[in-house]
């Protein structure tokens, strides 16, 4: 068995305790999977943890929340980082009845769903680092409740690959994985071109598929083909910050790939400064800022057909000034915030 697939099935026992989620399995496989020094970056607000406060934390609020609550796995691709580092990467979302409030966020009866990309670095059959963002955001939508800004793009419950075959086993295929990851840093470094030079240095028709679909976090939303993610993505993006990638040595890459998958986990792996016109509705401030971007590429042929993206959104927003937990509060103090009464699967 290689490598790869060893730390696959490292991972399973933790992901099949979280497909349908009870608690005490969760808690036991999770203190298994992880070594007592790990290292846990959470998406904002959990911040940092440390291996023992992880569950609690996070898992514990979330199915408190959904009772329900069960795991969907879209995409699980695993490999070796040029720095020799082993990472599995998961895309997915968390799916439950929404009946008590998240964060809060105002629970609404409803089935619910919010998108994870979390990444794992495995030594030695365990654990050593987590980092993970959860779509937050895409629940306050759910709820009506987001009080920021509406996105550009589509606000939508993301799907799994088009060839439905993001689940998979690390087979070894050396020289496609390669190709592919080398077709991704390939274009990201022509996207660094622009401003400096025109716009078609970016040679997105290169790189992209004419049907294209790039999953942006919810606040962006999805945008479909290049002048999709031209229109309600890029143009917004570098009118607000033109200095993007041009700090690399603030930033951390963890680059891997799988066959026609692709993957990137960092904390951060982006910085820059908040300028033009501003971005997300938030004026602009001269402000340096950092980015958590954790993506993930799927090509079609030689070119990228799907690209599934999470940013800490609401960590921009911390950064910037901007309490969105605090603007949520206010936006629905109207809305009683109680636990919904009536049980779970209840047939009356």
């Amino acid at each position: 068995m290689n490598i790869a697939l060893q730390n696959q099935a490292t991972l399973q026992p933790f992901l099949a305790a979280l497909r349908d989620f009870a608690g005490a399995n969760v808690r036991d496989e999770l203190k298994a999977l992880l070594t007592p020094d790990a290292v846990i970056h959470m998406c904002h607000p959990f911040g940092d943890l440390t291996a023992d406060a992880f569950y609690d934390q996070c898992f514990a609020p979330l199915v408190k929340a959904m009772p329900d609550v069960e795991r969907r796995d879209t995409i699980y691709v695993s490999g070796q980082t040029p720095d020799g580092d082993d990472w599995v990467g998961c895309c997915g979302s968390y799916i439950g009845t929404f009946a008590t409030p998240f964060l809060d966020i105002p629970p609404t009866g409803h089935l619910a769903h919010m998108r994870f990309h979390e990444f794992y670095c495995v030594v030695d059959g365990q654990v050593t680092e987590v980092q993970a963002i959860w779509d937050i955001p895409e629940l306050m939508m759910q709820a009506n409740a987001w009080p920021m800004a509406p996105s550009l793009g589509r606000e939508w419950h993301t799907p799994g690959p088009i060839t439905q075959d993001g689940l998979i086993d690390a087979t070894g295929q050396v020289e496609r994985s390669a190709f592919c990851q080398q077709h991704v840093l390939n274009m990201l470094t022509a996207l660094t071109r622009h401003p400096a030079e025109p716009v078609e240095a970016m040679e997105l028709e290169r790189f992209w598929h004419p049907k294209m679909t790039w999953y942006g976090p919810a606040g962006i939303g999805t945008a479909r083909g290049i002048l999709g993610f031209r229109n309600w993505h890029q143009i917004p993006f570098l009118n607000a910050m033109p200095d993007r990638g041009q700090f690399p040595d603030e930033t951390t890459f963890h680059f891997f790939a799988e066959g026609d998958y692709v993957a990137v986990t960092g904390w951060p792996d982006m910085v820059q400064t908040v300028t033009g016109s501003g971005w997300l509705g938030i004026a602009p401030t001269g402000q340096k800022i950092t980015m958590k971007s954790l993506d993930f590429w799927r090509l079609d042929g030689d070119k990228i057909r799907e690209n599934w993206v999470m940013v800490d959104l609401l960590d921009v927003y911390h950064q910037l000034g901007i309490d969105v937990f605090a603007r949520l509060r206010e936006f629905n103090k109207a809305r009683n915030m109680g636990a919904l009464s009536f049980p779970i699967g209840a047939i009356e």
